[in-house]
């Protein structure tokens, strides 16, 4: 449990050099149970709505319920979310060529999904008292850009041997 505090931690530090690299040692196995173990934090806002929402609807038992939303929400969020995460880090892959850096697509993919850390964290937050709307979505995508293209930068330029 400490290697993903460590890692929400640093996620929160970006895109400062020492966040950027901590989180790079990190393992591409402790970066997907991480992204599970947000967008878990993340869907906690829309479950307790619709556990009042079947309050005062027709009752379903909570374990139904849960089933529901495990199939229906969580899982499509999560499987959204790791597509967008692989956009957005092949989008980075073609900006890391034209700036001719060192980075691969692996590390570009665990980049984008600390970088979300703190919209998520931020989305959590604000869901249970503001109704979102797409203004909200705007901002973190120009936020989470914006980290990326810095994290690009921070990796030292490609050598070109001469032969």
């Amino acid at each position: 449990m400490k290697v993903f505090w460590n890692a929400c931690k640093q996620s929160i530090k970006l895109p400062q050099k020492q966040a950027v690299f901590a989180l790079n040692r990190v393992g591409m196995d402790i970066t997907v149970i991480y992204m599970f173990i947000l967008l878990a934090l993340a869907s906690v806002p829309a479950l307790l709505e619709q556990i009042l929402l079947e309050q005062s609807a027709v009752p379903i038992q909570t374990f139904f319920l849960l089933i529901y939303f495990f199939i229906f929400y969580y899982l499509i969020l999560v499987v959204i979310i790791f597509s967008l995460l692989s956009i957005l880090a092949y989008i980075a892959s073609l900006i890391t060529k034209m700036l001719n850096r060192k980075l691969r697509f692996s590390i570009l993919w665990k980049m984008a999904a600390f970088t979300t850390t703190l919209p998520l964290f931020l989305f959590t937050l604000f869901s249970f008292f503001y109704p979102l709307n797409h203004l909200f979505l705007i901002i973190c995508v120009l936020y989470i850009f914006t980290v990326i293209i810095k994290i690009i930068l921070i990796y030292p330029k490609r050598v070109r041997h001469s032969s």
